[in-house]
């Protein structure tokens, strides 16, 4: 039996977020320099997303760009930004005849304005579809987020639109990037890192976490299809029993 059929479509993760790691080291390997790495990962990208239309999921988030990337030797963010140029304007066709949605959280303000534009451009273009909501976490950072987040609903507050004894989780939910997009059920992330990296850390209250050590460029639709497959065999308590969970499901079924 395939690992594909393995997969039980009827309990699928609905949002998969995905930390893409091991783009640079996996070029080291190669003997190429970290750009390399980079255009490689752009080819798991295309399978990976292929994978998540093909079977059914709603939801899967890339964490593209970090804020701390912004960091990084000079030649490689300009490499990077560049790729991503390329890549959008290239695949844009190929989202709309999937029927797949673009998306993208983080500051996008920070882009190189050639960048902006053609992501804008690619929001605009994918916007009326209706199947898989591919979301890019770009120039993005978790912390700024809810650092954000909290500043506008101070501000809310202040201005009278908003009162203390409303702000609860849900009123949080509606200030964030996410606010129109479930929390992971699934996370999964490259390279053999055990660690969050400052992506979707109040998101992730309750998600799956996968950590395997195959290198970003190296990931192809069966090793998604290997951490659904590990999602589907746990067990889902959100701080209730094993035995609570069991007696609530018995009552669906």
């Amino acid at each position: 039996m395939s690992l594909l059929q393995q997969i039980d479509i009827t309990s699928l993760p609905s949002h998969i977020a995905i930390i893409m790691d091991g783009n640079g080291r996996w070029a080291q390997e190669q003997g190429k320099d970290r750009l390399f790495g980079h255009l490689s990962g752009v080819e798991s990208v295309s399978k990976v997303v292929e994978a998540a239309a093909e079977i059914g999921i709603n939801y899967l988030t890339l964490y593209t760009f970090s804020t701390e990337n912004w960091n990084r030797p000079t030649e490689e963010v300009n490499g990077l930004m560049e790729l991503l140029v390329t890549t959008i304007k290239k695949e844009v066709p190929t989202l709309n005849k999937n029927n797949i949605r673009l998306r993208v959280i983080g500051d996008i303000n920070l882009l190189p304005a050639n960048a902006k534009k053609q992501l804008n451009e690619a929001l605009a273009d994918t916007c009326s579809n209706t199947g898989l909501q591919l979301i890019m976490a770009l120039s993005y950072s978790s912390r700024k987020e809810m650092e954000d987040a909290i500043k506008q609903i101070a501000i809310d507050v202040k201005e009278n639109k908003l009162q203390p004894s409303d702000v609860n989780a849900e009123t949080l939910n509606k200030y964030l990037h996410t606010n129109q997009i479930p929390d992971p059920e699934l996370l999964i992330r490259t390279s053999g890192e055990y660690r969050l990296s400052n992506f979707l850390l109040y998101q992730l209250a309750y998600t799956e976490l996968y950590f395997t050590d195959t290198r970003w460029p190296d990931f192809r639709k069966e090793d998604l299809y290997k951490a659904i497959i590990d999602f589907q065999k746990r067990e889902r308590r959100f701080g209730k029993t094993g035995e609570q969970v069991k007696i609530e499901i018995n009552k669906t079924t």
